[in-house]
């Protein structure tokens, strides 16, 4: 997973040994990508779909590359990410079925921009947030025993380079930040994670710090109970597809001529942003090359170096996603604020806060 000079997203050899990847966000823009990429290449797939609709779609579409094969390598459970009761069943379902899982890919994403007021999950958290990362987070923690029982297991978590307040996306608006976690100890009603107005831009930046942040504490938690594994964050750089769906579908619909002056400035004229094709091989890459360069926490960026040249690389995340103490308070407080929500885990599974495996 080598970056060595202008290397291109879609340059990403996943020509490796079939693994189990269970991805989340795969029925749409780069996750889709992703999913037709890794069945190409010989991968089981687990995605999980938000309704049967969906999953009935992204079996007709990745039909397409698996044909006949398609029913013995890919799998596509109900898992509704704005409701924990859904994500609860979803794990519930998988961890009575005990396959061990190689790549867990945390990728789905919400972002409403130009929305003046918040929208709730089913437990009444701020969607963006019970979305990009609560679920995540329990996902994360119920799955993690099928997780380590994996062949070279590994874990990637798609975040943004806009987590970061001094990178070119971050700087737009309101920074990330999430202060001293005042909503989220609040719990459902809280419109922003630190307690302040809504705003849309902000949410979305703020659930991007999140996923560093728990990507590093996980890993921390496993490396101090003397286990190790690849935990890959990863920004995938500007992606404006030029379908209708995607990312941006829920902003456009916001702000449609916002949203279409943007894309026309940044992806056709400046020209600053990836493809999903692309994007979606890096993503395939991280979920399946053999040997990662390095085990334990590592983030990866899609930099832009000018109009249409990019390089793919490992960097530093910002310094509040680097801090080890708000990590570990994130941690806690997501995994309080799950439970007392009331989606509690059944008899035998985990309990939210602490690691299985």
């Amino acid at each position: 997973m080598a970056a060595d000079g202008d290397h291109r997203a879609g340059d990403s050899d996943i020509a490796d040994p079939p693994r189990h990847v269970l991805l989340t966000g795969g029925s749409s823009g780069i996750g889709l990508e992703a999913a037709q990429q890794l069945l190409e290449a010989g991968h089981r797939l687990t995605v999980l779909c938000r309704d049967a609709a969906t999953a009935d779609r992204l079996g007709e579409v990745l039909a397409q590359v698996a044909g006949q094969q398609l029913d013995s390598r890919l799998a596509t459970p109900i898992c509704d990410l704005s409701d924990l009761a859904s994500v609860g069943h979803c794990a519930e379902d998988l961890l009575t079925a005990a396959e061990p899982i190689d790549s867990l890919v945390l990728n789905a994403g919400l972002q409403y921009s130009g929305a003046s007021e918040p929208r709730w999950s089913a437990q009444g958290f701020e969607l963006t947030i019970a979305v990009n990362h609560l679920a995540h987070q329990v996902l994360l923690q119920r799955l993690l025993s099928l997780l380590l029982r994996g062949t070279a297991p590994r874990l990637v978590v798609t975040s943004s380079e806009v987590h970061d307040p001094t990178t070119a996306g971050g700087k737009v608006g309101q920074p990330a930040g999430l202060g001293d976690l005042t909503g989220l100890r609040q719990g459902p009603g809280a419109a922003m994670l630190n307690g302040v107005a809504f705003n849309a831009e902000k949410a979305y930046k703020d659930s991007k710090l999140c996923n560093l942040l728990m990507a590093r504490e996980l890993e921390r938690q496993l490396r101090e109970q003397g286990q190790s594994l690849p935990v890959l964050a990863w920004s995938p750089g500007l992606v404006i597809p030029r379908s209708s769906g995607g990312f941006f579908r829920y902003s456009r619909s916001q702000n449609p001529f916002g949203q279409a002056l943007f894309a026309l400035v940044a992806r056709d004229l400046l020209r600053l942003t990836e493809t999903p094709q692309r994007a979606g091989a890096l993503l395939a890459g991280l979920a399946t090359t053999s040997q990662p360069d390095h085990v334990g926490f590592q983030y990866w960026s899609n930099r832009v170096l000018g109009p249409g040249r990019l390089r793919f690389e490992a960097a530093q995340p910002s310094v509040e996603a680097r801090s080890d103490d708000l990590a570990h308070e994130l941690w806690t407080l997501t995994a309080q604020a799950v439970a007392n929500a009331g989606d509690r885990p059944s008899a035998g599974a985990a309990t939210f806060g602490k690691l299985r495996g």
